[in-house]
């Protein structure tokens, strides 16, 4: 059964929509000094909710200790235009991630929130680029800084399946 999309549903996340072969790049350790990269494959497909102000991403993660399920879900506020975005995973099933709050601005959507890394607070973002004609990309950072400095620690580049 397919439900209906509202009319003037918010669009900036249909670049994404389907099901993809997903390139993983996350280092070894956060806010480490480390640079030593880890890289995987996964797979990810994602589907509307809530009348088009939201979105499910469903994704495998083939770690190189084992193969994990998560989903991003995403919810819009249209009385300010922005998105929120939760991290839920299978290996911690009972909690929801702090969601990174933020916009798409042409083609690119960055998302902030603030959270703690072994004990420590930190800043978070996302970065969405859709790259239109290429393939879409996703990238989280740390700052312990309030914003000052970013570690880029996990990159992701989707490619059509």
């Amino acid at each position: 059964m397919s439900l209906s999309i509202a009319a003037g549903a918010p669009g900036d996340f249909d670049f994404i929509m389907g099901t993809w072969r997903v390139r993983h790049r996350r280092l070894k350790s956060r806010l480490a000094g480390c640079t030593e990269w880890i890289e995987f494959t996964g797979q990810s497909s994602t589907t509307k909710v809530l009348g088009g102000y939201g979105n499910v991403e469903d994704n495998i993660l083939n770690l190189p200790d084992g193969t994990v399920r998560a989903c991003a879900l995403r919810s819009f506020e249209e009385s300010n235009g922005t998105w929120a975005i939760w991290w839920l995973d299978r290996r911690v099933p009972h909690e929801l991630g702090l969601p990174v709050v933020g916009a798409f601005h042409g083609t690119t959507g960055t998302f902030f929130a603030q959270d703690s890394l072994n004990g420590r607070p930190i800043k978070v973002r996302f970065i969405w680029k859709t790259n239109p004609r290429q393939n879409p990309t996703w990238e989280q950072a740390f700052s312990p800084d309030d914003g000052k400095s970013w570690e880029t620690n996990w990159t992701m580049e989707f490619v059509r399946d």
